[in-house]
């Protein structure tokens, strides 16, 4: 079958080519009556536009790629699917890349990304530190929004949740249901929402213990280490583990509960996501979720202010407010259930 060209629209609705380009490009007004007449032929005839020829005409392309650590941790497929969302809305394309950790990797998708034109990129950088430099370098050609992790000051846009907020509404909550010796899980990645949770609780478990803040365990972020954790700090009986994300939580509730302790009767544990697997653990964990839809959101439209040249001027940074979910992991099911 024959591709349908403004030609042909304009034959079928007796227009000039011009205006029913005008039209359905959206580039100048034209009459209400005559962009009814020519969208009526379009659709009759089943008109796509050739986004390739557009792109060589505007010079873009109506993409944006997605550089993720690692698609395998489940609070990234919901990110992804309201940026696709929020983004598909401004008639752009979504392209994902993984880098499975490796900074290396990262730069080269990075570098991908810019060789195939997009017009902007969205990046949950692997480290603060060693992603700085690639992250800088596209940053100067186009839009670039962090998102959930940071790479320094003025790197970059990014929007994040405040990690800060989160960990102290969770020490607040365990403070209030009389736990007094907490310990944190959480990764030695130098990620900055590892690091930033870390520090939330440093200085803010003093509150319950004057030597809680020594009581910290680092490993990675993943189910195998929350289990791992609870072997090696369990004989010293902590009534709270505070973990720094749900898979690290979910790997120390499958481990207690194997080791026949009451959760929460004897320790509490908490998360920080609110990935689905939360709501599913036995029993429901007790999170900080994190404001997907508004991260979503928020990235698009810094995208959208950012000059398309990646011109150097003030980059903008935004935190986010979490929100504390209360269950069944920290308290007994039926006070979280009146929470």
């Amino acid at each position: 079958m024959a591709e349908v060209t403004l030609k042909d629209v304009a034959l079928a609705s007796g227009c000039s080519i011009a205006t029913v380009s005008r039209v359905l490009a959206g580039t100048r007004p034209v009459g209400a009556e005559t962009a009814r007449t020519v969208r009526a032929a379009a659709e009759r005839l089943g008109y796509r536009p050739n986004e390739v020829a557009r792109a060589l005409r505007s010079r873009t392309t109506g993409t944006v790629g997605l550089v993720l650590p690692q698609i395998t941790n489940p609070f990234f497929p919901s990110l992804v699917r309201e940026l696709e969302h929020a983004l598909h809305a401004e008639g752009r394309a979504v392209l994902l890349a993984d880098c499975d950790d490796d900074p290396a990797i990262e730069a080269a998708r990075i570098a991908t990304f810019l060789g195939r034109r997009v017009d902007a990129l969205l990046l949950i950088p692997v480290d603060e530190r060693r992603s700085r430099e690639a992250v800088a370098g596209a940053a100067a050609r186009v839009p670039l929004v962090l998102l959930d992790r940071g790479c320094g000051t003025g790197v970059a846009d990014s929007v994040a949740v405040d990690n800060a907020a989160g960990m102290a509404l969770v020490l607040d909550h365990l403070a209030a249901t009389g736990r007094r010796r907490p310990c944190f899980v959480g990764a030695a990645s130098t990620a900055s929402a590892a690091v930033e949770r870390r520090a939330a609780y440093e200085a803010g478990a003093a509150a319950l213990d004057p030597t809680a803040s020594g009581r910290v365990e680092l490993g990675d972020f993943s189910v195998a280490w929350g289990r791992a954790a609870v072997d090696r700090v369990w004989p010293s009986r902590p009534d709270a583990l505070i973990c720094a994300n749900d898979l690290i939580a979910a790997g120390a509730l499958q481990r207690l509960r194997q080791l026949g302790a009451d959760v929460p009767g004897e320790v509490a544990v908490t998360g920080f996501d609110d990935i689905p697997l939360a709501g599913l653990a036995d029993p429901a964990l007790t999170t900080v979720r994190q404001p997907v839809g508004e991260l979503a959101a928020e990235a698009a439209r810094l995208l959208s202010r950012r000059p398309s040249d990646g011109e150097p001027g003030p980059r903008r940074t935004v935190r986010l407010a979490p929100q504390l979910v209360v269950r069944g992991s920290s308290v007994p099911t039926d006070a979280a259930a009146g929470r």
